[in-house]
């Protein structure tokens, strides 16, 4: 497919092994080794931040039993469970755009990526319930602790919902368009700031005065890095049209022989 060239600075993101993130005909994608290597790590450490943010709130429930209690130690454990459990939420989600589940199964596929969401929820609702039934708290203090509980609460629960999951499904289906469109080749360009990913490097929605660098790599490398799922429609309608002038042209050339 023919490509212009960008003024821009153009970045490529390689993969260790690129050539296991295309579809290959009718095949299904699969993440790449250092793909699932990087998920792994993350979902590891996600585990781990979540532990921790659990045990903050063990300890707190156990400073609750405490007359009077401490209201300093009570809010700096929910702030530090709070932090802890927003770092397990982002890597957890990370890991699942790099290996993804399947939608075959809406129960684990709904698990998976939903996980953040039910340790959130495991770990604070609680809290909040203990806060406001604690007879050795006035009702000042429990206004205060409530308060900042039910804010650790939303804000570890919106960290941790997953809005756009990702799946294996939705990875073929993109690579393979992108494949179709591009002669075969699973490789997409996409800025800092873009929502979409694109086919043509001189693309003019990616070739403004406010882009200076532009990024190439693989659909899931798109997805990966920036949330990108969605392909840019102008440099979908130029390929399609490429693609009919090249099937028009090679039908003429095969009647003219």
């Amino acid at each position: 497919m023919e490509n212009g060239k960008s003024s821009k600075k153009i970045t490529k993101i390689v993969d260790d092994n690129a050539s296991a993130q295309t579809s290959n005909g009718d095949a299904t994608w699969s993440p790449t080794a250092e793909s699932k290597s990087k998920a792994t790590t993350f979902r590891i450490i996600a585990v781990l931040g979540w532990l921790v943010a659990i045990g903050c709130q063990v300890f707190a429930y156990f400073k609750l039993q405490e007359v009077p209690v401490n209201m300093t130690w009570m809010i700096a454990l929910i702030v530090v469970a709070l932090i802890f459990a927003i770092i397990g939420n982002i890597l957890w989600k990370k890991s699942n755009r790099l290996d993804p589940a399947s939608e075959k199964n809406k129960t684990k596929f709904f698990i998976q990526n939903q996980l953040g969401l039910i340790i959130s929820v495991l770990a604070f609702l609680p809290m909040v319930i203990l806060i406001f039934t604690n007879k050795n708290l006035s009702g000042k203090q429990k206004g205060i602790l409530g308060s900042i509980a039910v804010a650790a609460l939303a804000a570890a629960g919106l960290t941790g919902t997953e809005f756009n999951p990702a799946s294996v499904e939705q990875y073929t289906e993109q690579t393979k368009q992108v494949e179709l469109l591009n002669d075969g080749v699973n490789s997409v360009y996409w800025t800092p700031s873009g929502k979409s990913y694109h086919l043509y490097q001189d693309c003019s929605y990616i070739n403004g005065k406010r882009t200076n660098e532009i990024f190439q790599g693989t659909v899931a490398k798109a997805r990966e890095l920036k949330k990108i799922t969605d392909l840019c429609d102008r440099c979908q309608g130029k390929a399609k049209k490429a693609k009919a002038l090249d099937v028009g042209a090679e039908l003429q050339k095969t009647g003219s022989d």
